[in-house]
């Protein structure tokens, strides 16, 4: 699976090199876990273990895989990562709530986005 270079506002130097996503199976986004973003790969497992793993039904796999190609959408791009984790704790110390409301949309929206990447993007 090759990278791709993206260009993001505010980072300086090299663009960086993201990996693609990879085909919106269990096993290829397992495998595109384990090569690029190794640190997601046991909470991966283990999820995958308690909620499918003994299931006599395919039904939570939608669900899983929703939760997880947003999970590595997120962590194979490390400025996206950081931005959204700054987010997230800028408005747990905020005092305005209507700041804290901002910064929570802007977190959703970049979430909801990292969810909708397609195959190959």
């Amino acid at each position: 699976m090759p990278a791709h270079a993206l260009h993001f506002d505010g980072y300086e130097g090299e663009p960086l090199r993201i990996p693609p996503m990879p085909e919106r199976t269990p096993q290829a986004l397992r495998l595109a876990i384990q090569e690029h973003t190794p640190q997601l790969l046991p909470d991966f497992e283990a999820h995958w273990k308690r909620v499918i793993g003994d299931a006599f039904s395919i039904t939570p796999v939608p669900a899983f895989m929703r939760l997880w190609w947003t999970q590595y959408a997120i962590a194979r791009n490390p400025v996206l990562d950081s931005h959204l984790r700054d987010l997230e704790a800028r408005a747990a110390k905020s005092e305005d709530p209507e700041e804290s409301t901002r910064l929570l949309e802007e977190y959703s929206r970049l979430r909801h986005e990292a969810a909708d990447r397609k195959p190959g993007e």
